[in-house]
């Protein structure tokens, strides 16, 4: 099989760089390569642990919470969430895949799976993140006008319509995901086979547009509109507004934002009046940084070293740095871009005062119920064995009757 310079990109399962005739290639010998082998497993392993854990959490809480609390927010948090925790499932066979050597051990259909599963993330999380984004910027600039929008309905089938978008984007990836074996290395990996440069350079393209450039933008633009409304003074009379028709309207959606920072909802004649209004808006402007630059610094690494490596396959860049960059930095990149899937329950729950109340009511009713459950398990075997107590005296005095019987007989 004759394999085309691309044919071998670093995706999620990097292969080391493959030549036309197969083997590995190594056109910059004073560069020295990162060993992939001992580090990438290492920081696979700690986010794996910490996302699938702080995933799990974030999804019994959204899964618990009642039907009256349930919001648009909480929906797409929810949807993210499910979206990162399958991601994460998948990292321990990419840990045990770099540790081998590259040698994937588990099969042709778990490699499609696998790398499907970490392109559906990439789309599927970054679409969430971008409709929350949208939902925040209507339920803060416009908290009024957009309660016929922002209902529950609505959301769902937007959900519905990001996972039907993220499994086509992902579908290409899929279709040219496979085990291939390198002769240079002696190991069956799990690579990316273009079939032609076209395949590659579109696919690359379209990673870095649909999955980066354009949820930024618009991340972006929302929070620069929240930001621009807040410091002009208009928040505050907003949320006053805001305030008054909540307390007459039937709709709570936006009324009750748990894991959105500041609530349309503020009753600005409560203690503090003035200021907590302002610590409201500083923690509505310091949250809104925080997402953008969480997702700004979690992926633009590795988007920056795919746009080099289009660059360099279109012949526009032909060095070593590059050549080094695009080999050894991309599954490095790529691992900041994973940890982004643990962040996100943090920064979107765990920073909320009314989540970490939900959180803790959760674990407290399931420690009153396991107590119950032991307390009924006790009291079971403490039945049982005044039971078997009563139950050894009676033989115990048939025992004794049976004794003086006989006696008298004799």
């Amino acid at each position: 099989m004759t394999v085309p310079n691309d044919s071998f990109t670093f995706n999620s399962t990097f292969a080391p760089y493959t030549s036309k005739n197969g083997a590995t290639a190594s056109v910059c010998p004073d560069w020295p390569p990162v060993p992939m082998t001992t580090i990438i497993p290492s920081i696979y392993s700690i986010i794996c642990i910490l996302g699938i854990i702080a995933n799990l959490l974030a999804i019994c809480v959204l899964a618990h919470t009642s039907a009256s609390r349930r919001t648009v927010a909480n929906t797409f948090m929810l949807n993210l969430c499910v979206s990162d925790l399958l991601f994460l499932l998948s990292l321990p066979l990419w840990a045990v895949y770099y540790s081998r050597g590259y040698s994937w051990p588990f099969g042709q259909v778990a490699c499609k799976i696998s790398g499907s599963l970490h392109n559906l993330n990439l789309y599927a999380s970054i679409f969430f993140i971008t409709c929350m984004s949208m939902d925040r910027y209507l339920a803060l600039v416009h908290p009024l006008r957009s309660q016929s929008v922002r209902d529950l309905k609505r959301a769902k089938l937007m959900c519905v319509l990001v996972w039907v978008l993220a499994l086509a984007c992902t579908a290409p990836t899929m279709a040219v995901r496979d085990t291939h074996y390198i002769e240079a290395l002696d190991v069956e990996a799990c690579v990316i086979s273009y079939p032609d440069h076209t395949w590659y350079r579109t696919l690359a393209w379209m990673k870095v547009l649909v999955g980066f450039l354009l949820p930024m933008i618009i991340i972006s633009c929302c929070y620069c509109a929240i930001g621009r409304h807040f410091l002009a003074g208009s928040g505050l009379a907003s949320l006053r507004k805001a305030s008054n028709s909540c307390k007459s309207s039937a709709s709570q959606d936006s009324c009750s934002k748990p894991e959105r920072p500041p609530t349309p909802c503020v009753n600005p004649s409560s203690s503090g009046g003035r200021p907590k209004e302002g610590r409201g808006l500083e923690r509505v402007l310091w949250t809104v940084a925080a997402v953008v630059l969480a997702f700004f610094l979690c992926w633009f690494p590795f988007h920056c070293v795919t746009f080099i490596d289009i660059l360099k396959s279109d012949g526009w860049l032909d060095s070593c740095w590059a050549h080094w960059a695009v080999h050894n930095l991309t599954p490095l990149t790529l691992c900041l871009g994973f940890s982004n899937s643990a962040i996100n329950p943090v920064l979107y729950c765990f920073i909320g005062n009314h989540f970490r109340g939900r959180l803790a009511a959760l674990s407290k009713g399931l420690c009153v119920r396991l107590k119950a459950r032991e307390e009924d398990h006790n009291q079971k075997r403490g039945s049982f064995s005044t039971r078997l107590s009563s139950f050894s005296r009676k033989l115990s005095d048939l025992k004794d009757l049976a004794i003086v019987d006989a006696s008298a007989h004799a």
